[in-house]
C-alpha cells in the first residue's frame, strides 16, 4: 500500500471523526470528548499491538521522537477542538488544512526533492479542501474575537505537521506499531495532567460514550496509517492526503445526512482530487 493510500484511509477515518463531533460538541464537555477519544485510541492501539505481537525494542532516538510527537499531537487536538468550537468554520478550516504545506516544506528542508508540479498538486489539495470547508459554513451567528481563533487554528496546524514529521521519523528508525503506541501513551498522560490541572471534566455522559469510543478507534486507525507511512517512499504525501478529512467530512454529510453541496464546493472537490491524482503519477 502506498503513502497516498494510507493518507486517504486516514482522511476517511478523521472525516468520520469530525462528522461525529457535530452531534456531540454542543451537548458534551469538550475536554471529556478529547479524553475519551484519545483513551479509546490508546486502548485500540494497545490491543492491536498485542494481537499482532508487534513488540520491538526501540532505539533511544526513536523513543524521544515518539514522545515529541505525542506532545505535538496533544497540541493539534486541543487546537482543533477549541478552534472549531469558537468558529467560524470558514476561518478555521482553511488555516488548519494548510498543515501539509508545513510538512512538505520540512521534507524539502531535510533534503527531499519536490518538483514544481508536485508543489502545485499539494497547493491544489489544500486549496480544494479550503474551498469546500469554507463554503460549508453558512452560519450568520456572531463569533468570538478572531484573534484567539486564529491562534488555536495555527497551533493545530503546527501540531499536526509536527506530529506527522516526528512520528514518521520514529517509525523509519524502528517499527510503526511501538512508536505510535509511545506517542499515544504520552498524549493520554498529558491530557490527564491538563484536565486535572485546570479541573476539567473527564466524564462525557453515558449516552455520548459509544460514539466517542468509535471516534477514538477511527482516530487510532488514522494516526497509525499516517505514521506507518514513514518507511515508505514520499511519506509526506500521506500527510498531504490525510488533510482532506475536512473535505470528506462534508462529502459524508452530503451522502448520509443529505446536506446540500453547491457547485463551487464540487469544483473544490475536483481540484483537491486532481491534486491527489498528480501526486499518484
Amino acid at each position: 500500500m502506498s503513502a497516498l493510500a494510507l493518507g486517504m484511509i486516514a482522511a476517511l477515518c478523521w472525516g468520520f471523526h469530525d462528522i461525529c463531533v457535530r452531534f456531540l460538541s454542543q451537548k458534551t464537555p469538550l475536554t471529556a470528548c478529547i479524553f475519551v477519544v484519545l483513551l479509546s485510541g490508546l486502548v485500540f492501539h494497545s490491543g492491536l499491538t498485542v494481537i499482532t505481537a508487534e513488540f520491538h525494542p526501540l532505539p533511544t532516538k526513536a523513543i524521544w521522537l515518539s514522545l515529541a510527537a505525542g506532545v505535538f499531537f496533544v497540541l493539534a487536538t486541543f487546537g482543533l477542538y477549541f478552534a472549531f468550537q469558537r468558529g467560524p468554520v470558514r476561518l478555521v478550516a482553511p488555516l488548519i488544512a494548510g498543515f501539509p504545506i508545513l510538512s512538505v516544506g520540512l521534507a524539502v528542508f531535510q533534503g527531499t526533492t519536490i518538483s514544481l508540479l508536485q508543489w502545485g498538486a499539494v497547493l491544489a489539495i489544500v486549496l480544494g479542501v479550503a474551498i469546500v470547508a469554507a463554503l460549508s459554513d453558512t452560519s450568520t451567528d456572531d463569533s468570538p474575537p478572531i484573534g484567539p481563533t486564529i491562534l488555536f487554528s495555527v497551533l493545530s496546524a503546527v501540531g499536526f505537521a509536527g506530529t506527522f514529521a516526528l512520528g514518521q521519523a520514529a517509525a523509519d528508525l524502528s517499527h510503526e506499531m511501538p512508536t505510535t503506541l509511545v506517542t499515544r501513551i504520552l498524549a493520554v498522560a498529558l491530557v490527564v495532567a491538563i484536565l486535572l490541572l485546570f479541573k476539567q471534566p473527564f466524564w462525557p455522559g453515558r449516552r455520548a460514550l459509544p460514539l466517542l469510543i468509535t471516534m477514538g478507534i477511527a482516530d487510532g486507525i488514522g494516526l497509525y496509517c499516517v505514521l506507518s507511512a514513514g518507511k515508505m517512499p514520499d511519506p509526506q504525501y500521506a500527510v498531504v492526503t490525510s488533510s482532506m478529512f475536512g473535505l470528506l467530512t462534508i462529502l459524508l454529510a452530503w451522502l448520509f445526512l443529505k446536506e446540500r453541496m453547491s457547485v463551487p464546493q464540487w469544483a473544490g472537490c475536483l481540484v483537491a482530487f486532481g491534486g491527489v491524482g498528480i501526486l499518484a503519477l
